[in-house]
């Protein structure tokens, strides 16, 4: 049995979260991937 790791490629500067909370409060949306959670190919 093999087993294959599934590779989702989150966006380092968010962790996948596709926000950044703010230290004051609320959150806003990541510039590097858009809000997608995701790293741009």
């Amino acid at each position: 049995m093999t087993v294959k790791s599934v590779d989702t490629k989150n966006c380092y500067y968010c962790s996948g979260n596709g926000y950044f909370q703010l230290v004051l409060g609320g959150s806003e949306t990541c510039a590097c991937c858009g809000g997608t959670g995701k790293k741009k190919d």
